[in-house]
Parts: C-alpha cells; structure tokens; sequence
C-alpha cells in the first residue's frame, strides 16, 4: 500500500467507499453514524463530498499494489460547520474512510500517520477529528486506540435527526 495525493478525479472512488462502508455499517445494525443509505443516492452527500476535490481541502489516499483505492482522508485548516472551533490553528480530518473488507490490515492508522506529518510540514500542532459519538462509541475508541484523546461532543441537527459527535485531538 502507498499514500498518495487525490483530487476531483478521485472523488467517485471516495463515495464508492462510503457507499461500502454503510453497507457495512447497516450490516451490523449501526445506522446511527451515517444512516442507512448510500452517500451515492443522496444529492447534498454527494455535494458534500465533492467539494472535498477543490482548494483548501487535502486528499490523501491510500491505494493497494494493483492501484485500488483502499482508504481516503481529507483534510482541512478549518474544522468545517458543526464541530466548536479552537483558538489556534489546526490540521482538522474531514472525513476518513477505509476499505471495510480489509479490515484491521492498517489502512486507517497509516492514513492518520499521514496526516500528522501533514501537521508537521505546515508546522501545526494539533490535529482534530470528530466521529460518531453516540451508541456504542466503536468509533471513538479506534481513534484513541490511533492516539486521540477525547475532548467535546457537539449535536448536529441533519434530516434524520440529532447526529451526535465527539471531537478527538492529537498535540504534536
């Protein structure tokens, strides 16, 4: 596996992603994260996500020997609309997605080692994520097992009702 920059052209390979990863997700019956419906059939998802492809954001991807995407993560110096801003500027993960079938092979960890050094090069020293915070918080332990440490949960009002997110920060 190798990382390496995306962009706009990489966006359906994204989606693809978070498609498998709800599928996934609904498979074993946590629906709270992102629903049960595919990023792909639903517009301001799609939207949502293809803004990822343009300045100011960051994709990075990790991709297998054959050049399969396995895994995205894109960043940003703004932690975006829901999550509290901080006083002092940060390396924020917008969105971080693994290929579910290679589960546990370290995609993730090496796409959050990725962005830590990011961190570096642009000479910041913090790193943040939110995630899912509600019902079994799996989410939130993977990225503390990453080295996160948790800091505030916020609410974000979306159709299907209250999301509920925890924030995560790495100091570098």
């Amino acid at each position: 596996m190798k990382i390496r920059n995306g962009g706009p052209e990489d966006i359906p390979d994204i989606i693809a992603l978070l498609d498998r990863a709800v599928a996934w997700l609904t498979e074993q019956g946590r629906t709270g994260q992102w629903g049960d419906q595919s990023f792909s059939s639903i517009p301001a998802r799609v939207d949502q996500i293809t803004t990822y492809g343009a300045e100011p954001f960051l994709i990075r991807l990790a991709v297998d020997d054959e050049g399969r995407t396995v895994g995205s993560c894109v960043m940003n110096e703004d932690c975006g609309p829901y999550p509290p801003k901080v006083d002092e500027r940060e390396l924020y993960i917008r969105n971080l997605v693994t290929d579910r079938t290679r589960k546990g092979s370290g995609i993730g960890a090496a796409l959050i080692a990725d962005a830590i050094e990011e961190a570096r090069r642009r000479g910041i020293g913090l790193v943040r994520v939110d995630c899912w915070g509600g019902a079994d918080r799996k989410l939130v332990g993977q990225y503390k097992a990453l080295g996160f440490t948790e800091t505030v949960t916020f609410e974000a009002e979306q159709p299907s009702g209250v999301w509920v997110g925890q924030v995560l920060e790495i100091r570098l």
